[in-house]
């Protein structure tokens, strides 16, 4: 288990505006760093119910009102609920990882946005160039070609190296939403609960890695902008086995991906959390993601994947299964 040393930092809750994106402008109470910077160290989370994409449905609605958010928490809650026994044996099935294990959180994100995606304006992902599109047609034809040769066939969060709430981006999922930041005048350290990951992200002005060396997190820098810490990286490795691939409607990554988080403290139990994603061989244009991580009691446990990773054989001997069976034909 990683063991890092809390920098926790106790003030009054300020609460986001819920009609109005978030200030870059941090309150006269925000605790700071001994360098003078907003400090970010502690626990927090981001479970939240919003969606990663806007539903077709509200167009270009940016914000629920208070009473449109409770009515959407109470019917999606009802929607996404693992418990039920209801319909066809398969979806019974489907739904037999239960809501025990789930932690997605029973709200919306505070500024009651309608999506985490607040740009472009539909709050959707943009179109894929050709490019793009291509990349992924070869994608999923060669993982329907070869779905389970071998564990390294799987996408690799089904080998538990890279999940969406590891980052960067850093999206929430269904569970394992918390984080713990430790911040020093030219280090700042990111502990997802996801996957155990940590990344180590120099403030000391020096470049990132050489385009020669790639990395499926790729290579991250930061700087302070005033009262918001940028973060960029670059140099991702390419894979056919993206976990945006894998979690987010079909798409994909390349190479080319870069992508610019920004941390604005907005109180000393908020933060406004967004990301950037730039892939021009990919997408049409950038979109930029929003969430809120809140903070958090401690302590943030180890999220041990591997050892517990019974799908992973189980899928395997699935695929021999069905490979005797059509021999046997």
């Amino acid at each position: 288990m990683i063991h890092l040393v809390l920098l926790l930092a106790l003030g009054l809750t300020v609460a986001a505006s819920a009609q109005k994106p978030a200030s870059n402008k941090t309150a006269v109470s925000t605790p700071r760093t001994a360098d003078g910077h907003p400090d970010l160290g502690g626990i927090w989370n981001s479970a939240s119910l919003t969606p990663l994409q806007r539903p077709a449905s509200l167009g270009v609605k940016e914000y629920y009102t208070e009473e449109e958010a409770a009515q959407y928490e109470k019917m999606h809650l009802g929607e996404v609920n693992k418990d039920r026994r209801d319909g066809t044996p398969e979806a019974d099935v489907n739904r037999s990882y239960n809501e025990l294990f789930h932690d997605r959180g029973t709200r919306v994100a505070q500024s009651r946005r309608t999506s985490m995606i607040i740009d472009p304006p539909d709050g959707r992902i943009p179109p894929m160039t050709a490019e793009g599109l291509a990349t992924l047609k070869a994608n999923r034809a060669r993982f329907a070609a070869q779905p389970a040769d071998g564990p390294e066939d799987r996408p690799l969060p089904d080998r538990c190296l890279m999940f969406s709430q590891s980052g960067p981006p850093m999206i929430p999922g269904n569970y394992n939403n918390n984080y713990q930041i430790v911040q020093t005048r030219d280090f700042v350290a990111i502990l997802a609960e996801m996957g155990n990951q940590v990344r180590s992200i120099p403030l000391d002005g020096r470049k990132g890695l050489p385009p020669t060396m790639s990395q499926w997190t790729g290579s991250s820098v930061g700087r302070w902008e005033g009262e918001t810490l940028v973060i960029e990286t670059s140099n991702f490795r390419f894979s056919d086995k993206s976990r945006f691939g894998v979690q987010y409607d079909g798409g994909v990554t390349d190479q080319n991906l870069r992508i610019t988080e920004r941390f604005m403290l907005t109180g000393p139990a908020s933060i406004t959390y967004r990301a950037t994603m730039d892939d021009p061989t990919i997408y049409t244009k950038p979109w930029t993601m929003e969430a809120t991580l809140e903070r958090t009691a401690g302590p943030l446990y180890e999220f041990a994947c591997h050892e517990g990773n019974y799908a992973m054989a189980d899928m395997l001997s699935g695929a021999r299964a069905q490979e005797k069976k059509s021999a046997a034909r």
